[in-house]
């Protein structure tokens, strides 16, 4: 990458700019590769400035998988003026597209959900949170109340989404369109009784 030429920008401006930078470096190395120079000598900035928005490189770290986990929720928001399965299956295509237009990216996520730092768990599962409480949420539109086990379901659909997408990934032994339909599918599959799954999946 060049070296941006440094120009004057507001506090919220220039934050947004070095995690930006940060983002995009998460595309191509491991979070933990990281360099927070780098980003300040792409940025037009001094190492003491880029501080004076984090308070450490694990805090600048941690802005970033934020950032990333928010672009994610942001690339697969349900659109609520379609019908449940559809707008299910929707999501879920744009899940399976960002993952793959973003693999190094989301990979670093993952890795960082399953490292020994807690705050980075945490991190990664509030984006989980956020995708399981727009499918909970809208189980009332099928006439389906949520209660403790449906929601410990599509807690377990995600991780499922999660693996098989990064398993297909790295060796895509079907096409696109059939590993949305097993994600679709095997959600009313894992969450609610035979006869209504069957009848969703009409």
């Amino acid at each position: 990458m060049e070296v941006v030429k440094r120009t004057r920008m507001s506090p919220a401006e220039r934050r947004a700019q070095l995690l930006d930078l940060g983002a995009r470096m998460l595309a191509e190395r491991p979070l933990e590769q990281i360099s927070v120079e780098e980003i300040a000598d792409q940025a037009g900035v001094s190492r003491g400035l880029l501080f004076h928005y984090f308070a450490s490189k694990h805090d600048f770290h941690l802005a970033i998988v934020r950032h990333a986990g928010a672009d994610m929720l942001a690339n697969t928001e349900p659109d609520p003026t379609l019908r449940p399965m559809e707008m299910l299956h929707a999501s879920v295509s744009a899940y399976v597209d960002y993952v793959s237009a973003n693999r190094n990216t989301y990979l670093s996520l993952l890795r960082g959900s399953a490292s020994g730092d807690e705050e980075m768990r945490d991190e990664f599962e509030r984006t989980r949170a956020v995708q399981a409480d727009r499918i909970v949420s809208h189980l009332p539109r099928l006439g389906i109340a949520p209660d403790a086990r449906i929601i410990l379901a599509v807690r377990g659909w995600i991780a499922f989404v999660e693996e098989a997408t990064i398993t297909w990934l790295r060796d895509p032994q079907i096409s696109r369109d059939e590993l949305v339909d097993l994600h679709v599918q095997a959600l009313p599959a894992v969450t609610l009784t035979p006869g209504v799954a069957a009848a969703l999946l009409r």
